[in-house]
């Protein structure tokens, strides 16, 4: 098999990482150190390996790509839940470690895909913007529990850490604004979401961190990708309702309440189609996910055109 179709399932875990080439029928085990590193990027170079598929792993993968992106090696990242109703598809219910680091390996052999191209800029923009979103949800979980009366010591330390919190998200806001206004590529991006009305910069950081995508895929690929395509669910005579399904839920979570803004007062497009649909009695929240889609297709339809918002001459769906 030539280097660069060979593949290396990893699992990777707190403490090790398992590896399988499957088509060599051969494993190794490595620390999670430097030193385990290197050591398994020697055994995979030995096996002439030219790609490496693992699952996130909660950010303990990172390492590890970054190991073997220096080493030659593409890096594939593949999402958990695939490989696992994958496994359960092929009857295999047993789980541990080397058994994973098959899975993911047959996984990948199956569902044959390009290695995700290496943008070390994006990738740090989205670990500020995933760092800002985790102390965003602490914060509001505080303010709720503010909503109800606490003894006076418990409301000061929340108040003290609310002010805190407060004042770390500031900071954060504005690294990740200076990674995007430090990019060329990154801070035209941004331009271009921002003049859509109802967008911002959280909104603008969001995309460029978690769908690169946009702009180079279809209307309807760009639409999966966060989740907002209508799936049929039709078995013979029967005609279920349509229903989202996966795609990437933080920057969905992210868009929900920016396009409930945009479609009920600052957008002029999106509140025309949510009332549209509204009157036809869709309910309210299907009305928002089906603006939440007009509104990535439109800006998947700017991002290709390299160009900032123009209605009339927007292709919408």
């Amino acid at each position: 098999m030539p280097q660069e179709k060979r593949i290396v399932g990893i699992d990777v875990a707190k403490t090790k990482a398992d590896a399988c080439i499957r088509s060599m029928a051969l494993r190794q085990s490595a620390d999670n150190t430097p030193k385990g590193q290197a050591e398994m990027v020697a055994w995979l170079r030995r096996n002439r390996v030219g790609q490496a598929v693992m699952e996130a792993s909660g950010g303990y993968e990172r390492s590890w790509a970054d190991a073997l992106r220096k080493a030659g090696i593409a890096v594939r990242i593949v999402d958990p839940k695939r490989v696992r109703h994958f496994a359960r598809a092929g009857g295999r219910l047993a789980k541990n470690d080397p058994i994973d680091a098959e899975t993911i390996a047959w996984f990948a052999e199956t569902f044959d895909a390009e290695a995700q191209p290496h943008d070390p800029a994006r990738e740090e923009i989205d670990r500020l913007v995933k760092a800002r979103a985790g102390l965003a949800e602490l914060n509001t979980q505080l303010t709720q529990q503010g909503e109800h009366r606490q003894p006076a010591l418990v409301a000061k330390a929340h108040g003290a850490i609310s002010k805190l919190m407060r004042a770390e998200l500031r900071k954060l806001d504005a690294a990740i604004a200076a990674k995007i206004k430090a990019n060329p590529g990154f801070a035209r991006r941004a331009e271009i979401i921002k003049s859509i009305p109802g967008l911002a910069c959280q909104v603008a950081a969001g995309v460029i961190a978690w769908a690169p995508e946009l702009g180079h895929v279809s209307a309807e690929v760009a639409a999966a990708l966060v989740g907002v395509a209508p799936y049929d669910d039709d078995s013979g005579g029967r005609r279920g309702a349509r229903h989202i399904k996966g795609g990437r839920r933080k920057l969905r979570n992210l868009l929900f309440m920016p396009v409930m803004g945009a479609a009920t007062q600052h957008n002029p497009v999106l509140k025309e189609h949510y009332q549209r649909l509204r009157a036809r009695g869709k309910e309210a929240k299907v009305a928002l996910v089906a603006c939440m889609r007009k509104l990535i297709v439109i800006l998947n339809t700017m991002l290709a055109r390299d160009q900032t918002w123009n209605p009339p001459q927007i292709a919408t769906p």
